[in-house]
């Protein structure tokens, strides 16, 4: 006879991410590369086997192919569990009816059975398109302790920013009496992080309620967040200081991989104590040729290194040619960068080929905004690519 498990945690890794602009044309956002060896989903699974979570559901929508496969059965993040483990949870044909994830707290009630199966006392519920680490497991104690009906994690913006988010009012024992979503002026500074632990009766009941109405928009920040405050439920603020960064435009991804780079980067992903798991092993060391200028960059196994590569980030099987010039910008896995050639301020995606004296965006300093090139696009020699662009994958220019 199996336990019951004390948490389950649910990861809405759904979103198509078109803010990512080609990066995400077939690629769901949380399978976006990151960190010369990462993919952004890493960071929120090695938070769970971290933090003792051993039961993860992710739940998948658009473009899931490559996310799948990157997960596979678990094994790299220590999720390959008889029971629990990490499990792929795409939308499917139930007795009754067969309906895309229409929102966030939807795509949870569509998958109230797996839940169900694992009898927890509380459910975790988390996104997979942010850059960070967290002890969830002190973040449940510390929900468990208040006796929460839903705890949210919050973190300090300030007063400019809280009108980008969903912002918590809170008492002076961290319980909320009110939330905004996006408010034009906010009361407080305390960001929604979309983290959120309920105890599991208290969120089925919620989400079986919130599917009966038809003028919901089935989201946890507009629908269920603001009914349970409404009905009087014990909801607490769960106050969070460390590094995180949510990826979802192009200029935030490149900002979080900058994080990575320097003599004292914004965001350790060496930690021992913290250990950040992926696929992609990278146990192949880079090559860096003599002549070759490497300066404030993070370089992946694999790569091969012939030219000159500053304040950048190189991800494994990444090839930068002789004479060709890499600077304020972030390559991934398998791109080719041809000799002469140059990329500055742009994200290069994976299996992209640059020809020689082929020119990617223009200076950091130009302002002009970030290049982008999608999956296995080519660049053919001489071409340039203006700054700001979007190179749709699959493209040839």
């Amino acid at each position: 006879m199996f336990r019951r498990k004390k948490c389950v945690a649910m990861l809405l890794a759904g979103g198509q991410g078109s803010r990512l602009l080609a990066l995400t044309t077939k690629v769901a956002k949380p399978a976006v590369s990151f960190g010369a060896k990462y993919r952004i989903i890493d960071f929120t699974l090695s938070n769970c086997i971290n933090s003792n979570i051993d039961t993860v559901g992710v739940l998948t929508q658009y473009q899931p192919l490559v996310l799948n496969e990157y997960i596979g059965n678990g094994l790299p993040w220590d999720l390959d569990r008889t029971y629990g483990g990490v499990h792929v949870l795409p939308p499917y044909q139930a007795k009754d009816s067969m309906d895309w994830y229409k929102g966030t707290a939807n795509a949870i009630y569509q998958n109230l059975s797996f839940i169900e199966s694992y009898d927890p006392e509380h459910v975790l519920i988390l996104s997979g398109d942010h850059i960070y680490k967290m002890d969830y497991n002190k973040m449940l104690n510390y929900h468990i302790k208040k006796d929460a009906d839903c705890t949210i994690a919050t973190l300090e913006v300030t007063l400019e920013e809280a009108t980008r988010f969903g912002i918590m009012n809170t008492n002076e024992d961290n319980t909320i009496y009110e939330f905004e979503e996006k408010p034009a002026h906010p009361k407080s500074t305390k960001a929604s992080m979309g983290i959120y632990i309920f105890k599991k009766e208290k969120l089925f009941s919620y989400l079986n309620a919130d599917a009966q109405d038809p003028s919901s928009s089935n989201d946890f920040g507009k629908n269920i967040i603001p009914t349970m405050l409404a009905k009087g439920e014990k909801m607490v603020a769960y106050p969070f200081s460390g590094y995180w960064k949510d990826v979802g435009t192009i200029a935030s991804l490149w900002e979080a991989n900058q994080d990575l780079i320097g003599e004292n980067p914004n965001f350790d992903i060496y930690d021992p104590y913290w250990k950040i798991h992926s696929r992609n092993i990278g146990a192949t060391p880079q090559y860096v040729a003599k002549g070759a200028v490497v300066t404030n960059s993070l370089i992946g196994g694999g790569a091969n290194i012939y030219g000159t590569v500053i304040n950048s980030v190189i991800s494994s099987g990444v090839t930068v040619a002789k004479g060709a010039v890499v600077k304020d910008s972030v390559i991934f896995a398998n791109a080719k960068i041809g000799e002469d050639a140059v990329v500055e301020y742009s994200i290069i995606d994976e299996n992209v080929k640059i020809g020689k004296k082929a020119v990617i965006g223009e200076a950091k300093e130009a302002n002009k905004g970030i290049a982008v090139v999608g999956r296995g696009s080519e660049i053919l020699e001489n071409e340039t690519v203006p700054a700001g662009a979007n190179i749709d994958q699959g493209g040839v220019r």
